[in-house]
């Protein structure tokens, strides 16, 4: 597919997602608007039309939390209450609470990484690349700061009371990588109490049922949802009860960058000095948490198990968060680690792009989500942070690469690492819009 093909079915994709001011995730599997699933659907839509990409963040921030927090999920109301599990219904008890939104749509009680920061800049950054919005883009930024801050103080302050410089979660969909590896120890310490059985739409979606998680990942989801649910979503309660306590370090690097760019729009902003001053104390802070939770023989970063008080050991894609938080005394370890066999240097791959887990870790599956396959967006957030650390041969070549397996038109939701076989859903939001924003911007 040559690239302006690419780009013209990226934006019908995008199009025909697009739910009038904000964008599902997908045409079947997920109808909802999913938080980090929004912020990257702006940075494609920016190449397309930078209002429309703005009102995408103002639809999700407009369900945003009295804490501060960005749910992961705002329900749409149209959908068929069969078509996703659990669905706002299943919710329903969580709006009750005092920090809920009081939004006509429910949401979610969970968050997930905060990516928000950084695709609110792009916006602006796409708007002086085409010479138009640029005003409207400005005044986006200020409009949203307040929120974007707060958004950073909850995941600061509720989501780690002990300053460590790490962001807690209480489920692994709050990681974004729902099945992985990085989650196995800890799921496998929860013991699922009684409650009602339930159907998976989600299997109904995909020809092979390996590609989702299992039942015995699901029905510990479904009983993490109730523990946070019957104590009304509140993080302190949580703290003394979840059977699943984590330090996550891939949204924890999220979050240091996100800082950083946070710091660029409180400039822009005018925010005052205290903010900044503390926006800065933030990154500090999440620096020295990364550094405690590296591992010199692995070579990449671990999340860590609040309750059994131990690491939890993996080779994932998430390794790799001092890479993503920019810091640099752990770069040259991590690109050989990348290029090495345990991720991009393994001659069996189809494109030299990093599996989700490592085809060397116990917990590697090709076709199963977040155990193996390849993820669009993850390379995306690879390839800015890449970029962003002035190795940009190498992020030129992981989005050529990402780009050639996106010629299929498909816009999988994730690829199949030795196949290069689209699995999940078809016509994904976020994959259709890291390709629109990769070839607007290549030379």
């Amino acid at each position: 597919m040559r690239p302006e093909d690419m780009m013209a079915r990226a934006a019908q994709v995008l199009r025909e997602n697009d739910m009038g001011g904000w964008t599902r995730a997908s045409p079947t599997l997920y109808p909802h608007q999913w938080s980090w699933d929004s912020a990257f659907i702006a940075i494609g839509l920016a190449h397309v039309d930078t209002g429309r990409a703005a009102e995408e963040m103002r639809s999700l921030l407009a369900h945003q939390w009295k804490n501060g927090k960005v749910p992961h999920i705002v329900f749409n109301p149209e959908a068929p209450p069969e078509s996703y599990f659990p669905g706002p219904e299943h919710w329903a008890s969580a709006a009750e609470g005092e920090a809920s939104p009081s939004t006509p749509a429910r949401t979610s009680g969970l968050c997930q990484p905060p990516v928000h920061a950084i695709a609110a800049l792009r916006i602006l950054k796409a708007a002086e690349a085409r010479g138009e919005g640029v005003i409207e883009a400005r005044k986006f930024l200020r409009e949203i700061y307040p929120k974007l801050l707060a958004w950073h103080r909850y995941l600061a302050t509720r989501r780690d009371p002990e300053e460590s410089g790490l962001v807690t979660i209480f489920h692994p969909w709050e990681s974004g990588t729902d099945n992985s590896p990085r989650w196995v120890p800890a799921l496998e310490r929860v013991e699922v109490g009684e409650m009602p059985g339930y159907e998976r739409p989600d299997l109904n979606h995909v020809p092979d049922p390996s590609e989702r998680p299992t039942g015995y990942e699901y029905d510990r989801f479904i009983w993490l949802v109730e523990v946070i649910k019957r104590v009304g979503c509140d993080e302190a309660t949580l703290y003394e009860t979840s059977p699943f306590l984590a330090k996550d370090v891939l949204a924890s690097a999220i979050l240091v960058r996100a800082n950083e760019v946070l710091l660029d729009i409180a400039g822009l902003a005018g925010a005052p000095e205290d903010d900044r001053t503390q926006i800065k104390a933030w990154i500090e802070r999440g620096h020295r948490g990364l550094n405690e939770r590296w591992d010199p023989t692995l070579g990449l970063c671990l999340d860590y198990d609040l309750r059994a008080g131990e690491p939890l050991v993996s080779r994932t894609i998430a390794g790799f968060a001092p890479l993503i938080a920019g810091s640099a005394d752990r770069l040259k370890t991590l690109l050989g680690i990348l290029d090495s066999h345990a991720f991009t240097g393994s001659p069996d791959l189809r494109w030299p792009l990093p599996p989700s887990t490592s085809p060397e870790d116990p917990g590697f599956h090709p076709r199963s989500y977040w155990r193996g396959p390849v993820w669009p967006v993850m390379n995306w957030l690879l390839w800015w942070s890449l970029d962003m650390c002035g190795e940009r041969k190498r992020a030129a070549l992981l989005r050529d690469h990402t780009l050639a397996q996106l010629s299929d038109g498909c816009f999988g939701e994730y690829y199949e690492p030795f196949t290069g076989e689209a699995l999940g859903s078809n016509d994904q939001s976020w994959t259709a819009a890291v390709a629109l924003d990769w070839l607007a911007g290549k030379p």
